[in-house]
């Protein structure tokens, strides 16, 4: 065999053995076949802080729904609210001022020579009650008693010409029935429903998922787990509780996100504190298409020339293969096929874009090419599509925080709740790969508090 001949067949021998290596590292990287199992991630849960607070105002306008009119008769005794009651705190109380008119029949006078009689009184005025009161698990309940009466007038009735004062007969008669009407204090606003519900109205609210951004298709959702409850103290004009709520808070890009807040679902567990701070935990998903999309719209435009080559990426397509992102770039040009990316994705905190190191590539082409070329495999043109193959997570950590802003700045989820806050800016914590996403795990702190004010 001649020499040439012998050189022929070991350079086709060479290419066949590079060929068959080049397509058994392309099967390799090929992705897995897709399923509909749903997406598992390692998540860190959020603590939201939510000092609770309800005006006295509330409960005194809820209270002067329950108690309207004739508001206590007995045989001797009618009694009508004249007007609202109003609440206040005094010492730690709740001093209930209630403007009234009553019906009075008493008699007086003696049997000895017939001098007796029965008189009906009408008497205007207040009463004023003192109540300890006291919330647990949302239902506020109160033990009230009477401290004062004030008449607009002194009672007294005519006798023989002559006003005759009756003060001393009608206030025992009130004191003998001040139980009564202590009850009607502590029945009105143990009556009132307790605001558990109302707490799961925001929580519904909250979890209700909501774009963030129209050009990058960003969603957030919140995905309540428990509450932690203390017991609610009287702080002036105000009834206040500190909630705790564990969550878990994510950002998705891609279709809305499904709703799967379950009312049911959620715990409610008394402490005795609670941390005053959120400490957030955001998990920003970018599902593989979604980012190949991104990444395909940074080479659009964009022509690699060195020399008198020149390449253009006309497709991107990610996916995760043993713990790396494969990256695969359609080109056109000077070369027609696939080069196929092969890295670990590794946070830059300056940028704030995800890389790709320890890149290894495969190059495939319509034709028995690759070494020919080798100038691309070798060359700037690679290098500079690798640097172009970097996914920018500062959108996430801006969204992360614009996802939460709208809770914090007098969000009303429903008329007469109030939801306010302080947010700082998102770290970003680590990045994760699963087999249907990049996600990208951001941290912040901050406040919140929740106030009911005007409910109807």
């Amino acid at each position: 065999m001649s020499f040439h001949r012998i050189t022929s067949l070991f350079i086709v021998v060479s290419f066949l053995m590079s060929s068959c290596g080049t397509t058994n590292k392309i099967e390799a990287l090929k992705p897995l076949p897709s399923d509909d199992s749903p997406m598992v991630y390692k998540s860190n849960t959020s603590f939201v802080s939510m000092p609770l607070e309800i005006s006295l105002k509330e409960i005194e306008k809820q209270v002067n729904k329950k108690m309207t009119g004739l508001i206590y008769e007995d045989a001797d005794m009618k009694i009508w609210k004249t007007a609202d009651i109003k609440l206040t705190e005094k010492s730690g109380k709740i001093e209930s001022i209630l403007p009234l008119k009553i019906w009075v029949k008493f008699k007086y006078g003696t049997n000895f020579m017939g001098l007796n009689d029965t008189r009906e009184v009408n008497l205007n005025g207040t009463i004023t009650l003192l109540s300890n009161a006291r919330m647990t698990n949302f239902k506020l309940t109160t033990s009230s008693k009477i401290d004062d009466y004030v008449w607009s007038e002194s009672p007294s009735i005519v006798v023989a010409g002559r006003n005759v004062p009756i003060t001393y007969i009608i206030n025992p008669m009130l004191s003998m029935s001040k139980s009564k009407i202590s009850k009607m204090i502590d029945d009105a606003i143990n009556d009132l429903p307790d605001f558990k519900p109302v707490v799961l109205d925001v929580l519904e609210n909250m979890s209700k998922p909501f774009i963030t951004s129209d050009v990058y298709q960003t969603w957030f959702r919140l995905e309540p787990i428990e509450v932690y409850v203390t017991d609610a103290v009287l702080d002036k004009s105000k009834i206040a509780m500190d909630l705790g709520l564990k969550c878990n808070m994510l950002t998705m890009v891609g279709q809305e996100p499904k709703n799967i807040f379950d009312r049911t679902a959620v715990a409610f567990k008394p402490v005795t504190k609670v941390p005053d701070k959120i400490t957030a935990n955001v998990a920003a998903i970018s599902t593989y298409e979604s980012a190949s999309r991104i990444i395909t719209k940074n080479f659009r435009g964009q022509e690699f020339a060195s020399g008198s080559r020149k390449i253009v990426v006309n497709e991107v397509n990610l996916w995760q293969k043993d713990g790396k992102i494969i990256i695969q770039l359609l080109m056109s040009g000077s070369l027609n096929g696939t080069i196929y990316l092969a890295g670990i994705p590794k946070y830059n905190a300056e940028t704030h874009e995800i890389y790709f190191d320890q890149m290894d590539y495969v190059l495939q082409t319509k034709g028995m090419l690759t070494r020919t070329a080798n100038w691309l495999l070798q060359g700037v043109i690679l290098r500079k599509i690798q640097e172009s193959c970097r996914y920018s997570i500062k959108p996430n950590l801006d969204e992360g925080k614009k996802s939460m802003l709208p809770y914090l700045n007098n969000f009303s989820p429903m008329k007469g709740v109030f939801v306010n806050g302080t947010m700082n800016d998102f770290e970003f914590d680590r990045v994760e790969l699963t087999n249907k996403a990049i996600i990208a795990f951001l941290k912040t702190t901050g406040k919140m508090n929740v106030k009911i004010d005007g409910m109807e």
